[in-house]
């Protein structure tokens, strides 16, 4: 059975937000003396919540500190992500093939949808998403499912007619959970032997191998 919906993890599966992360992360970092930490160490924490990403990063665990530097990251984010933040060369080309063949697309991530919008809409009409779903619109982050869970709902889609991408181990425990097929695809920082230890179709070296991934 084909596919009739791709459900999509932004960081590093449709855009690379690197360098703007990496800057909002350093800079609320390195002003409360947390200093020497890498550039990968950060990059590592991608798609994870900010404060699970604080904690690795500075060994807080506090949770009113850790909220404290997440109000921090968003102001510094309000600066420097958007312009920071480029769609992988595929990206376009894909997601239009996609939307040819008449399927649903949609975006479930830890990320504000907001701050999604703002990269997506310079490059795709209003409409072109069926759903987007962000940190904001759920009250438990993935691997949690209940994005996953949700973006189906609302859309009255089966589970086993959905394919949900993404680049990290969290995006695979996240489909598991949603009982939703997974592709992989490596964009980011985590391993191909990583991808592989959780269900998957297929690990994609990038997007543009998607449209061949059947259901």
């Amino acid at each position: 059975m084909k596919y009739t919906t791709y459900l999509f993890d932004f960081d590093y599966t449709l855009a690379d937000s690197s360098r703007g992360i990496v800057i909002c992360f350093r800079n609320v970092l390195e002003r409360h003396g947390h200093t020497g930490i890498s550039d990968e160490a950060i990059k590592r924490t991608i798609g994870k919540t900010l404060e699970d990403s604080f904690s690795i990063l500075s060994g807080i665990t506090a949770p009113e500190t850790l909220a404290a530097y997440k109000k921090e990251y968003i102001k510094e984010a309000d600066t420097y992500m958007t312009a920071n933040t480029f769609l992988f060369p595929e990206t376009e080309s894909v997601l239009k093939a996609l939307k040819s063949q008449g399927v649903k697309i949609g975006i479930i991530s830890t990320k504000f949808r907001y701050r999604i919008r703002e990269m997506v809409d310079q490059h795709f009409p209003e409409d072109f998403f069926d759903i987007i779903i962000g940190g904001e619109d759920v009250k438990k982050a993935k691997p949690n499912p209940q994005g996953i869970k949700k973006a189906l709902r609302q859309m009255h889609r089966q589970r086993n007619e959905t394919l949900y991408i993404g680049d990290s181990t969290v995006d695979a425990e996240t489909a598991q959970l949603a009982k939703v097929d997974f592709a992989g695809v490596l964009n980011g920082m985590t391993t191909r032997d990583e991808l592989a230890a959780y269900p998957h179709r297929q690990i994609l070296d990038n997007l543009s191998l998607l449209p061949l991934v059947q259901g």
